[in-house]
């Protein structure tokens, strides 16, 4: 009979679709999935990650280490340079057309 993965070859390759493309797709569509353990492994790396960036600068502040405090205060200065990062304009400025809409920001 065949393992599916060549019987999936043969089917591909009767209605002429090259078992290299369908390979590839096939590992594309596998590797942008990720398990939930995955994906909580990730954010960990990131929390951990803003507490060496941004823990010194909060315990400067005067937070004390590992306080609620402290995480609130690590937590807010990544979010202030997420939107330094990647906010692209102070406000909504038009563009729109004529007029109104192109006479600046809001």
């Amino acid at each position: 009979m065949g393992s599916v993965q060549e019987r999936a070859n043969r089917i591909l390759a009767a209605a002429g679709v090259p078992v290299t493309l369908a390979a590839l797709s096939t590992l594309v569509t596998l590797t942008a999935c990720s398990t939930p353990q995955e994906r909580a492994a990730q954010k960990q790396a990131e929390v951990e990650q803003m507490m060496v960036v941004y823990g010194p600068a909060c315990q400067r502040l005067g937070y004390q280490p590992q306080s609620d405090a402290w995480r609130n205060c690590v937590l807010q200065l990544n979010v202030q340079d997420d939107l330094q990062h990647y906010q692209t304009s102070s406000g909504y400025c038009g563009g729109w057309g004529p007029g109104y809409w192109r006479s600046g920001c809001w």
